[in-house]
Formats: structure tokens, C-alpha cells, sequence
């Protein structure tokens, strides 16, 4: 029986459906199961934390692999299939809760050095990521299947983006394979990309000044159709002029925007302004 028999079959049984409110799409392709699973690189003395497992297809590989996993999912409808199927593993944390309020230190495990792997709903991807990546305690690898444009956005091929400097910030993404949708059931209406992060030992900026850095950023990428010097203008409270001469500078265009500079340019404007 294929992943998508089973799925099908187990959702009719239990008079469950995809959620849309929860942007429920799961995976039911076997390759991409695998590919996700291999490119998280996992050792058998690895911590896992899953997001969305949803039936559990992932989760099952996952197991085989790490030494704990803990998988975190908001239906409470899944967390009872999952308790049910995983009753007998003892690798397995499932916790009924939002990933975005999950804290490390609440698993009964005790995770330090962990990686991340999920097949996550489209629309908590940037907020995800910031909450590991800009987390005191973070991940050495994040593996994330996520949509296709916003992968490419994240890695800066199709033109860089807010997301793409927080991210690039803390790590070294890639895409590791495209995933067309008719691999999720339901399927959703755009392809999606398996995303992997290598995060860094230590981000490209010290620690104490990320917060100053990240919000500069915000500033500059918070009007992007208006040059950088007005969209700086307006969050910094500062002249057109003044900024234009801070630019000038730091050997940045005046007539820039948000999306040409890369994070050695923003550290530049940063530390110039920080004088």
C-alpha cells in the first residue's frame, strides 16, 4: 500500500481530514521522505526536534536513525494517531504544542546539540527559522521542507529578500532537491523545496550586536519599491541627506536598494552608524 493509500486510509478511518486553518499538506512521497532524511545527515547519537510530523511517515525514519527525536505538532487529532503508532518507542518525545512556543529546555530529553527536520506549513516559515536561528540555544543543521519560491528567496536566487539576510546571517542554506506538489496530499497549489541550512558556529556578526543589526535590516528592506536611503530615513529618523552621506561613506550607492546590498555592506552601515 502506497504512503498515499495509507494516509488516505487512516485519516477515513479516524474521520479526519486535512486541516487548511493548520495549512495541512502531508508528504506522501517516498523519495522525498528519504531525501529529507538523508540530507539532514542524521548519527545515531543525534537529537532531533520534528515539526509537524503530522501521521508520522517522517517520523518513523527519523527514529531509525537518531538517538531521540522529539516531535512537536499543533492537531491534537495527530498527536493521538502518533501516541498511538510510536506507544512502544522509547526514542520518542511527542509534545502537543505550538513550535513557536516550544522551549528546548521543557523536552524531557536533554537536547544541546540538536538538528531540526519538518515539513512545515508554508506560512510559519519565516518565523520558524527565526525562532531557531535567533535563538540563544541553535540548531547545527536545519532540514525544512518549505515553498519553492520562498527556498529560493532564502538562498538568494531569485533576489534577496528580509529572509534572506536573517537567514544567511546564521547559516549557509541550499536547496537539496524541489518537490513537486502532487507529492502532498492534499496537494497545494505551488511546487515546494527541500531546504537545507548549515548553521554557522557562530553568526557572521557577534552576538551582542545581531539585535541592532537584524533591525537595521528590518528598516531597510520595510519600503521595497523606495530607495534604501528613504527607507532608512523613515526608520531611523534621520535626514535623506544624512543617511545619503553615511552610505557615501561606507562606499554604498546612494541610489541603492534594500535588496543590493549583501551582510558585509549592512555590518559596514552598521558599524558606521554605531559611531
Amino acid at each position: 500500500m502506497s504512503k498515499l493509500e495509507q494516509l488516505k486510509s487512516l485519516l477515513q478511518s479516524k474521520g479526519l481530514w486535512a486541516k487548511k486553518s493548520l495549512g495541512q499538506n502531508f508528504l506522501v512521497d517516498e523519495k522525498a521522505l528519504d531525501t529529507i532524511v538523508s540530507a539532514a545527515d542524521l548519527k545515531k547519537t543525534d537529537n532531533v526536534i520534528e515539526v509537524g510530523p503530522g501521521t508520522g511517515f517522517l517520523t518513523e525514519r527519523l527514529i531509525e536513525k537518531a538517538s531521540h527525536i522529539t516531535s512537536v505538532e499543533l492537531d491534537k487529532d495527530m498527536v493521538d494517531i502518533l501516541e498511538r503508532q510510536f506507544k512502544f518507542t522509547d526514542n520518542l518525545e511527542i509534545l502537543n504544542q505550538d513550535i513557536l512556543d516550544f522551549e528546548i529546555q521543557n523536552s524531557k530529553f536533554k537536547i544541546q546539540n540538536f538538528k531540526v527536520v519538518a515539513n512545515i506549513p508554508y506560512y510559519i516559515t519565516s518565523p520558524l527559522l527565526k525562532h531557531f536561528l535567533q535563538s540563544d540555544n541553535r540548531p547545527s543543521v536545519m532540514v525544512v521542507l518549505v515553498q519553492k519560491e520562498v527556498a529560493e528567496k532564502i538562498c538568494g536566487m531569485s533576489g534577496k529578500s528580509l529572509i534572506t539576510i536573517e537567514t544567511q546571517l546564521f547559516g549557509e542554506p541550499e536547496i537539496v532537491d524541489i518537490v513537486p506538489s502532487d507529492s502532498f496530499y492534499p496537494a497545494p497549489k505551488v511546487d515546494s523545496a527541500i531546504l537545507k541550512i548549515k548553521v554557522f558556529d557562530k553568526p557572521l556578526i557577534p552576538e551582542d550586536q545581531i539585535k541592532d543589526f537584524l533591525r537595521l535590516v528590518k528598516f531597510g528592506f520595510s519600503q521595497k519599491r523606495k530607495k534604501l536611503s528613504n527607507s532608512l530615513s523613515a526608520g531611523l529618523h534621520m535626514e535623506p541627506a544624512e543617511v545619503r552621506e553615511v552610505l557615501k561613506s561606507v562606499g554604498i550607492d546612494e541610489g541603492v536598494r534594500a535588496e543590493d546590498l549583501v551582510i558585509e555592506d549592512w555590518k559596514n552601515l552598521l558599524t558606521k552608524l554605531n559611531k
